[in-house]
């Protein structure tokens, strides 16, 4: 038996499954989103590990004798967020996500530093990790003073499963300091934002172990034996994954909060004046380029939060049968935009709204 983990940016889902892949059972939990100012976007890395820890004990109570038999857990997550430990593995900040633009004026004096783009192998756009701690440096100086290790989000899971600091490629490559096509942490781009390599964590590909379910955990669980941690991927790269898309230009389309087209590499191209995203694949030898909008399913999530309706009751509406659009259009930049404006401060619209529109 498998237990897979997905931290998304809304909720976790956790699955069960057997030795062929056969989903048993799925759990889902979900957790806020703060915007406490103009453009920000944070979570409490705590509210992480209740959830999780919700759904797995609702599989434990539904599904005990699978449950005991899990030999081992896959991780994946959103992407970019920084969650800012002190020297006792302490969350010292809310976890600044993957969709908060602050840091654009930091992103910007990065990306003008010509080894980003030449060995990070992508613009440094304001969601990436790096430019987050240069703002946390600049505004945050006292925070910054504390920081011993920077985990990604599932990474932080990671931590409370196994007490490892431990992250994967795919994951590390949205960080702005990894070498992506060497597949190491860079010296010069951590150097270059203030940071070192003691302050990140161990890499490892994803396929590999990162290391093994602590057996307090295990016992709260009701599993006895040695359940061993993947090294996992980020979403996007474990969505690939499982998608078969691992060879040489096969991709897929993904619209999940944000939207994704996603393309497979088999030698690292980097491509970063095009603001196409090329990370390392959660497989080794392998990479992937990606466009990505920062808003997509999440204008609906929006758009019901503002009507008073859930997002199913909103697409019922549009019924079962296209029909050919309007002149109305809803431009989708709720939190600025990536790929292929590259813009922190451009917001979303209703545009060509007109008297016969209903």
């Amino acid at each position: 038996m498998y237990l897979g983990i997905d931290l998304g940016t809304s909720g976790v889902r956790v699955i069960l499954t057997d030795s062929g892949g056969d989903i048993l059972a799925v759990r889902d939990q979900a957790y806020p989103v703060a915007h406490p100012h103009r453009g920000w976007s944070e979570q409490n890395p705590q509210d992480w590990i209740d959830a999780t820890e919700q759904a797995i004990l609702s599989l434990k109570a539904s599904k005990p004798r699978e449950m005991a038999a899990v030999e081992a857990i896959g991780l994946s997550g959103q992407m970019h967020g920084a969650v800012l430990l002190d020297s006792n593995d302490q969350v010292l900040r809310p976890c600044i996500l993957w969709n908060d633009t602050r840091a654009a004026k930091e992103a910007a004096e990065l990306d003008a530093i010509p080894a980003f783009r030449k060995l990070g192998a992508n613009i440094v756009f304001p969601g990436f990790t790096a430019p987050k701690l240069q703002w946390v440096a600049a505004h945050e100086p006292g925070v910054f003073s504390e920081v011993a290790k920077v985990l990604l989000p599932k990474d932080y899971l990671r931590l409370w499963l196994t007490g490892d600091h431990v992250t994967d490629m795919s994951d590390a490559a949205g960080t702005a300091w990894l070498d992506v096509c060497n597949r190491d942490w860079s010296e010069e781009l951590l150097e270059q934002s203030g940071m070192a390599r003691q302050h990140m964590p161990d890499l490892t590909e994803g396929s590999a172990v990162s290391g093994q379910l602590r057996q307090k955990l295990a016992q709260d669980w009701g599993i006895s034996q040695t359940v061993i941690i993947a090294g996992g991927g980020a979403d996007n790269a474990a969505a690939a994954c499982g998608t078969g898309v691992i060879d040489e230009s096969q991709g897929f389309v993904s619209l999940g909060t944000s939207g994704v087209l996603l393309v497979a590499r088999e030698s690292c191209q980097p491509a970063a004046e095009t603001a196409v995203h090329t990370f390392c694949h959660a497989l080794p030898e392998r990479w992937f380029q990606m466009g990505v909008i920062l808003a997509a399913t999440d204008c609906l999530n929006w758009l019901a939060g503002n009507l008073g309706q859930s997002p199913d009751a909103l697409s019922a509406l549009a019924g079962d049968t296209l029909g050919l659009p309007s002149g109305a259009m809803f431009l989708p930049y709720l939190s600025g935009e990536r790929t292929p404006h590259n813009d922190a401060g451009i917001r979303a619209a209703f545009i060509n709204l007109d008297i016969a529109h209903d």
